[in-house]
C-alpha cells in the first residue's frame, strides 16, 4: 500500500482508467481552457500593432497629401536633405584626418613648439596646430631661399684706398660658379660697380659670353676724400647682359666704407647675395612736338620742355640738354642738340629742328630722342630716352599716326623717359627682326 500510495499517479492511470479520466478530464479542461485566451491575446497584440502602424502611416500620407506640392517636388526636396547631410558628414570626417595628420606633424618639433607656446601663452589647440603647420611651411621656405642664395655665384675682388691722392681703387677680378640665366645653361655676366647713392659715377667691366665662371681683371678708380668714404657703400652688382631686352641681375656684393679698413690692401671671395628687386626709377617726363609736311618733305621736331628729371649732379640738380638723332635700318642719318640748361629739373627749350625726308620714307625712320647730363669732367652721361616712329610701340607710335595723319599742323604730346638700355635693346629688337 505505501508503495502504491507513493505510486499513486501510475497506480490510478493503470488500474482505473474510468475513474482516471473523469479526474484527469477535470484538470486538463481548464488548461485548455487558459492556453486558449493566451494565443487569442497575442493574436490582439499584433493586430493592434498593425493598426497602429497603418494609422501612423496613413496619418503620414494625409498630411503630405495636405502640402500644396507635386510628388516630384517632395522627391527633390528629400534628395537635396539627404545630400546636405552626407556633405556635412563628409566635412567632419576630413576635418578630423586633417586633425590626426597635424598632430602626426606637430610630434616632430615639440620642442619647438613648446617654447612657442610659453611665448604666446595659451591658446586653442585648432589655433596651435595651424600655427604648427605655418612655422614648418616658412621654415621649408626660408631654407629654399638659402639654396637659391647660395647658388647664385661667387665675386673675387680687391680694394685699396691711396690716402696721398684721395683715390679709391676697386678690382675685380673673377667671378666663379654663378647661376645661369640663358636657356642654354650659361650666362653674359658682367659687373657694375658704383659708390652707393652717387649713382651717377659707374663703371662697368667687360661682357664675357656664355660662361659662368667669367675672368675680369679690372680695375677701377673713384676720387672721393677720405671723409667722405664713411658714408658711402662699394655695390659691386653681377648683371647678366641680353641684347634685346633689360639685363637681368644674378647677385651683388654691398659693402660698407665704414665696416672696411682701408689701411691695408684687400682682396677677399665674396659670396653673391640677391639684389633689392626696387621700383622703377622715375627719369622724368618730356615734351616734343612733331609736324610734317608731305608736299616739301619736310619733318619737323620740336624740344618744347621736360619736368621732374632725375638729379644727376650731387647740389641735386641736373645740367640737361636734348639730343635727336634720325635712324633708318639701325644707322643714323642726322643728330642735332639742343642747347644746356643749368642747374635745373625742369628745363624749357622751344628749339625746333627740321630733317628733309621724302614722304616714301617715312614709314621707315624712327626719332630717337635722349635727355643728357652735361659734364665739364668726364662723360655726359644719360638721363633716359624714348624714340618715335612707325615701329615704335604705344605713346610713340600714337604720336607719329597723329602727326602722319594731320600734315602741316604740329601735334605736341608727353613721353615718359625710359632707361637708355631698355630703349637700346628694343632698337636692337627691331633691327634684328630684319
Amino acid at each position: 500500500m505505501k508503495f502504491n500510495l507513493f505510486k499513486k499517479p501510475q497506480a490510478v492511470a493503470a488500474a482505473e482508467p474510468t475513474s482516471a479520466t473523469t479526474v484527469t478530464m477535470a484538470p486538463t479542461s481548464p488548461s485548455m481552457s487558459t492556453s486558449a485566451p493566451d494565443t487569442s491575446g497575442s493574436n490582439n497584440t499584433e493586430i493592434s500593432k498593425n493598426d497602429m502602424f497603418e494609422e501612423i502611416k496613413s496619418k503620414f500620407l494625409n498630411e503630405i497629401d495636405k502640402i500644396p506640392l507635386p510628388p516630384w517636388a517632395l522627391i527633390a526636396i528629400a534628395v537635396v536633405a539627404a545630400l546636405l547631410v552626407l556633405t556635412c558628414c563628409f566635412c567632419i570626417i576630413k576635418k578630423c584626418c586633417c586633425k590626426k595628420k597635424k598632430n602626426k606633424k606637430g610630434k616632430k618639433g615639440k620642442d619647438g613648439f613648446n617654447m612657442k607656446n610659453m611665448q604666446g601663452g595659451e591658446k586653442q589647440q585648432d589655433d596651435d596646430d595651424d600655427d604648427e603647420g605655418e612655422t614648418g611651411m616658412t621654415e621649408e621656405e626660408k631654407e629654399e631661399e638659402e639654396k637659391e642664395q647660395e647658388k647664385l655665384g661667387k665675386l673675387q675682388y680687391s680694394i685699396d684706398y691711396d690716402f696721398e691722392n684721395t683715390k679709391l681703387t676697386v678690382g675685380i677680378l673673377q667671378a666663379a660658379d654663378l647661376m645661369s640665366m640663358d636657356s642654354g645653361g650659361t650666362s653674359d655676366p658682367y659687373v657694375r660697380v658704383l659708390l652707393h647713392p652717387d649713382k651717377k659715377k659707374k663703371f662697368d667691366t667687360k661682357v664675357h659670353k656664355k660662361t659662368l665662371n667669367p675672368v675680369f681683371n679690372e680695375t677701377f678708380v673713384f676720387k672721393v676724400p677720405y671723409e667722405e668714404l664713411g658714408g658711402k657703400t662699394l655695390m659691386m652688382s653681377v648683371y647678366d647682359y641680353d641684347r634685346f631686352s633689360k639685363h637681368d641681375v644674378i647677385g651683388e656684393v654691398k659693402l660698407p666704407m665704414n665696416t672696411i679698413d682701408l689701411g691695408r690692401p684687400i682682396e677677399e671671395w665674396r659670396d653673391l647675395e640677391s639684389a633689392d628687386q626696387e621700383e622703377p626709377e622715375k627719369l622724368g617726363d618730356i615734351c616734343i612736338s612733331l609736324r610734317y609736311v608731305p608736299t616739301a618733305g619736310k619733318l619737323t621736331v620740336c624740344i618744347l620742355e621736360a619736368k621732374n628729371l632725375k638729379k644727376m649732379d650731387a647740389c641735386g640738380l641736373s645740367d640737361p640738354y636734348v639730343k635727336i638723332q634720325l635712324l633708318q635700318g639701325g644707322k643714323r642719318l642726322k643728330k642735332k642738340k639742343t642747347t644746356v640748361k643749368k642747374n635745373t629739373l625742369n628745363p624749357y627749350y622751344n628749339e625746333s629742328f627740321s630733317f628733309e625726308i621724302p614722304l616714301e620714307q617715312m614709314q621707315k625712320i624712327l626719332v630717337v630722342v635722349t635727355v643728357f647730363d652735361y659734364d665739364k669732367i668726364g662723360k655726359n652721361d644719360a638721363i633716359g630716352k624714348i624714340f618715335v616712329g612707325s615701329k615704335a610701340t604705344g605713346l610713340g607710335l600714337k604720336h607719329w599716326s597723329d602727326m602722319l595723319s594731320n600734315p602741316r599742323r604740329p601735334i605736341a604730346q608727353w613721353h615718359a623717359l625710359q632707361p637708355e638700355e631698355d630703349i637700346d635693346g628694343q632698337l636692337a629688337a627691331l633691327n634684328a627682326k630684319k
